[in-house]
């Protein structure tokens, strides 16, 4: 078992990286605080794994609910129904939610966590390779609005992170390929020497080699837990992570989330590098660089059957708006990127257009 500590402001926490570690009663167990248990998962990782994970916590007083399987589900109603079930299940302010699944669950339970009884505790299972290497790290909880994704949310930091690797032996093939674009993302904000691995081995891990699964996700791990270390509430550092989030939340929400988060993801850092290159930034290498990993990675490079002109309004409510001001994550190289203020309003609507099909 590898262990990556996060040293948030508001306190540290480990995220522990194995095999078999759902198994594990006492890794599992020595980690809740209380007595009682709610277990939030979704209608298909819930079967897979909730029998086993029930007997690990069978000395706790457990409840639970399975959400329906979806971006689009992460929404005000099912945080409402999911709080519904935290007081009728009597969980009091010493319970623990326990998310298992990816993004979606751990966001939306990291949400209700951090509004039950003024803020309750929570233990992130990830079962997805995004969730393993980015959702789940860092204290970021929300839900989507119709206007757009995760403008309804709070930063509440878990009291422990446990990927387990066999999750994703049931993982199919489009969400392990939606997983490497964050991944990807990473290694483009911080680390050259990752970057070239993974142009290297991007095949391994979706072949789920277990050494390069380790050494990516731990990698990738490393990576934002030093950087939410520095900047907890992203007031500075910490929003360099959003390199191609803004293009990317743009094309979940204008595609009604036909695209996963990953997919748009490895569009967006592709229409980020663009920008870079034509704002003096970058070299247009960079752009054909980011092209050949996300094809090794079965991700898409264009975006289809969507409006440019719908996106760019879409990027208009985007968190990163300030004063009426697009700022963007912008890469300049492998391992080095900005925010970015200073750019021709028009050029992002100017770039998806170049990308649209």
């Amino acid at each position: 078992m590898k262990t990556v500590t996060v040293n948030a402001a508001s306190g540290s926490y480990p995220v522990h990286i194995g095999r078999g570690l759902l198994s594990d009663p006492d890794l599992i167990a020595g980690l809740v605080p209380g007595m009682q248990v709610f277990l939030v998962s979704n209608e298909t990782v819930g079967p897979l794994y909730s029998a086993s994970l029930g007997k690990t916590l069978e000395k706790f007083e457990t409840s639970g609910y399975e959400l329906p399987d979806g971006e689009r589900f992460k929404n005000l109603e099912y945080f409402s129904v999911l709080l519904d079930r935290l007081v009728d299940s009597g969980m009091h302010r010493d319970a623990t939610i326990l998310s298992l699944g990816g993004g979606v669950v751990s966001d939306i339970a990291g949400f209700a966590a951090a509004c039950y009884q003024r803020g309750i505790a929570h233990i992130i299972c990830p079962t997805t390779l995004l969730a393993q290497a980015d959702a789940a790290i860092g204290g970021k909880t929300a839900i989507n609005h119709e206007g757009g994704k995760n403008l309804v949310g709070a930063f509440h930091q878990p009291l422990a992170v446990v990927s387990d690797l066999a999750t994703l032996d049931t993982l199919d093939d489009r969400h392990m390929r939606a997983g490497m674009a964050e991944i990807v993302k990473s290694a483009l904000i911080a680390d050259e020497t990752f970057f070239t691995w993974l142009e290297n081995h991007a095949g391994e891990v979706l072949m789920r080699d277990q050494q390069a699964l380790i050494h990516a996700i731990e990698s990738t791990c490393r990576i934002k837990a030093r950087i939410v270390s520095e900047d907890e509430k992203e007031s500075g550092p910490r929003a360099l992570l959003n390199l191609g989030h803004s293009f990317a939340h743009a094309i979940e929400t204008e595609s009604d989330y036909r695209y996963l988060h990953g997919e748009a993801v490895a569009v967006g850092l592709l229409l980020a590098a663009e920008v870079a290159v034509r704002v003096g930034l970058a070299g247009a290498e960079l752009v054909q660089r980011i092209c050949n990993l996300n094809e090794k990675c079965g991700l898409p490079t264009g975006i289809e059957g969507l409006e440019p002109g719908k996106l760019a309004k879409r990027m208009a409510l985007d968190k990163k708006v300030l004063s009426g001001k697009l700022t963007l994550v912008l890469p300049e190289k492998p391992g080095s990127a900005v925010l970015c203020d200073s750019f021709d309003p028009a050029l992002p609507e100017s770039v998806m257009r170049e990308y649209c099909r």
